[in-house]
């Protein structure tokens, strides 16, 4: 049984961790949301779930303005080329629907199954705003507490620069 939103906020507080969450219409896309962040401050996500063909899984945490150059990710984390999780999987592993992809999913990934990697971009903003495992609230934390969340679920977090990886793709060409 995946998490619910209070068995995540019983996580986050056992774990002494500062939350705050603001109910809203559910969004589905970065644009979606746009009239909601306006009134929220710090850093807002985007959230990618992604497969190889050999079976790798990664949650991708990103800045929503951040452009993730999905066809380079897969080599510099030693992986197959990626695609997009399928949402059977996604809601098997982390415990979601599509839409709802959240770094707070790790809660449900406790056989370790995904790698969580963290947008550089993303850590330089204080709070993180993610949904809390469905995309009809958001809450946020500090990146620090994200970090720490994250690892408490056992979960290493690999902190990419994407800006530096799409350059570098871009002057490879």
């Amino acid at each position: 049984m995946p998490a619910t939103r209070q068995q995540l906020f019983d996580r986050l507080d056992a774990l002494g961790i500062a939350h705050k969450t603001v109910d809203h219409p559910p969004v589905f896309t970065v644009e979606e949301g746009e009239g909601i962040k306006a009134d929220m401050p710090g850093g807002h996500t985007k959230n990618l779930f992604l497969a190889d063909k050999k079976g790798a899984l990664v949650l991708v945490s990103a800045l929503g303005e951040t452009q993730i150059p999905v066809n380079r990710l897969h080599r510099h984390l030693g992986c197959a080329r990626f695609s997009f999780g399928k949402p059977e999987l996604m809601e098997e592993v982390l415990g979601v629907t599509p839409g709802s992809v959240t770094a707070f999913a790790l809660i449900n990934d406790t056989q370790g199954r995904v790698r969580f990697v963290l947008d550089a971009a993303l850590t330089r903003h204080d709070p993180v705003n993610f949904h809390p495992l469905s995309n009809d609230a958001t809450t946020a934390v500090s990146c620090e507490d994200l970090i720490r969340f994250a690892e408490d679920t056992g979960h290493t977090v690999e902190i990419v620069d994407f800006d530096r990886l799409r350059d570098e793709a871009g002057a490879a060409q």
